[in-house]
């Protein structure tokens, strides 16, 4: 871990590994009860979440204080280690299971964190929601689907001047062709796309920038199910 943030340019002290460890010891013991990740070797859980989820911090917004959303948050990747590493963030995750936001209900208390605040529900009802709708600087998502469906869900989140940050693999031109036009549709614009290695690993991930640049219409995001069955195009 250490190593890797050091990679990085990221600050690194005992406060943040306990945390990282703490956050370790309980993704392992409630992954026995309910299946939040496939990835259970200690190594690979610093390397694949923890650091993987901070790849978005650097030397020029690690101190910002910002109002971050992270869609379909899972084991609370990315938001949780971008909250531990920064804590001037205001941080909400949101997942459509009941039993992970429980388990990161314990986190959050487990590690003291600050200013973060667990939705159970679909990104689709809470994105038409007024406290949350164009509500936040920074939408996150390391959540697996197709950007054009994944922009739909993330986008009408975000305030004009804002940006989605889409965490995907490295072979993603197809689908960054796929998706213009839908993410035209929702208001934004993709800003660049981030190529970054995962320290410790030959792993790329692609971090796709997408800035709000006009507000979204009332039509998105449409009825739950209905982005992932009928993508926008």
């Amino acid at each position: 871990m250490e190593e890797g943030f050091n990679n990085l340019k990221l600050p690194y002290g005992k406060d943040i590994e306990n945390k990282f460890i703490l956050y370790r010891d309980m993704l392992k013991e409630w992954n026995k009860k309910i299946n939040i990740t496939s990835i259970e070797d200690d190594e690979e859980i610093y390397i694949k979440h923890f650091i993987d989820s901070v790849l978005l911090l650097n030397e020029d917004n690690i101190n910002e204080n910002k109002k971050i959303i992270d869609v379909g948050t899972g084991g609370g990747f990315p938001g949780l280690p971008l909250i531990i590493v920064n804590g001037n963030y205001k941080l909400t995750l949101l997942d459509s299971l009941r039993k992970r936001i429980d388990f990161l209900s314990e986190v959050v208390k487990a590690l003291n964190l600050q200013d973060v605040k667990l939705i159970h529900g679909r990104a689709e009802d809470f994105g038409q929601s007024k406290e949350h709708r164009e509500n936040y600087d920074i939408c996150v998502s390391r959540a697996v689907a197709p950007l054009n469906v994944l922009s739909e869900y993330c986008i009408p989140f975000v305030k004009v001047g804002g940006y989605f940050a889409a965490y995907k693999s490295d072979n993603i031109s197809r689908e960054i062709t796929n998706s213009d036009n839908a993410i035209k549709k929702l208001g934004g614009k993709i800003k660049e796309i981030k190529e970054i290695h995962i320290p410790g690993t030959n792993i790329i991930r692609k971090i796709v920038i997408i800035e709000k640049t006009e507000p979204t219409s009332g039509k998105y995001p449409r009825k739950a199910g209905k982005p992932s069955k009928e993508p926008l195009k």
